[in-house]
């Protein structure tokens, strides 16, 4: 597996969060973290990413122990996409893809012609390419996230004069929450774009989310959180249900494929 978490426990301070998480994610997977607030979502997101450090278990890069590698290393493998991306000051669409160079430079130097090259290519990957000199503040919801994805992968790239990665390449994207605060037609336009980046681009792709309906189309994978323990895990179809729906959520739900798209749908009808 590529990236793993063998009885991963995490608290802050006195308050636990996460309990024995076990937890496998294959390279290419595609794979959707749910749960509602406090189930410890966004914890388990920030584990895997080697933000936090495991109180109990561990979690495992290629069979490396995340907490081993410095965190350089590790940037070059695994890039988080945050729910909004602030900045305290305003710059362009490219220089905000650059920035996700920083972990190929070395001290004090500056980006060259191959990390330019490198994000040029992320912007033709994510559908903004015509945005390259746009300020970043003056873009729409939709706009900002491609953009934070579109720094994301350029960070996961190797210098194109040193790339010995195969096409099975190590190269995780972990998002928290990525449509919440969009439109439901940017919703469709990032769910397209993360689908197209996982078949075309050959990038692992982990969400956390509160929206079952986007997971339930887009994932190939669920876990489902509650209390901080993984209540079912696996194929999207297969964990899924009316019952999972309820024993996560204390919601009756109806769940089933649509008629017009044949699409998992997930149609909530009481609290119990």
């Amino acid at each position: 597996m590529l990236l793993r978490a063998d009885a991963v426990s995490f608290g802050y301070r006195a308050r636990p969060v996460l309990h024995d998480v076990d937890l496998t994610v294959p390279r290419g997977g595609l794979v959707g973290v749910l749960g509602p607030n406090g189930s410890g979502k966004t914890t388990l997101l920030k584990l895997l990413a080697g933000v936090l450090t495991p109180t109990k278990g561990r979690i495992t890069l290629e069979g490396k122990d995340t907490a081993k590698l410095d965190r350089t290393t590790l940037a070059r493998y695994l890039a988080v996409v945050p729910q909004e991306t602030q900045l305290t000051f305003d710059y362009t669409v490219l220089e905000i893809i650059l920035m996700g160079r920083h972990p190929h430079l070395g001290t004090f130097e500056l980006e060259g012609t191959t990390d330019l090259e490198i994000a040029r290519r992320m912007l033709v990957a994510t559908g903004t390419e015509a945005l390259e000199q746009r300020m970043f503040r003056t873009l729409s919801g939709g706009e900002k996230q491609r953009v934070a994805i579109a720094s994301a992968l350029a960070q996961l790239e190797p210098p194109l004069s040193t790339d010995t990665r195969t096409p099975d390449g190590t190269r995780v994207l972990l998002l928290d929450e990525p449509t919440s605060s969009l439109d439901l037609a940017f919703q469709l336009e990032i769910n397209d774009l993360l689908k197209h980046l996982n078949r075309e681009q050959l990038a692992t792709v982990i969400i956390c989310t509160h929206d079952l309906n986007l997971a339930a189309g887009l994932c190939r994978d669920l876990v489902l959180l509650r209390d901080g323990r993984i209540l079912a895990a696996g194929p999207t179809k297969s964990v899924l249900t009316a019952e999972t729906v309820d024993a996560v959520y204390d919601v009756e739900a109806q769940v089933g494929l649509h008629p017009a798209n044949h699409q998992l749908t997930v149609v909530p009808l009481a609290r119990k």
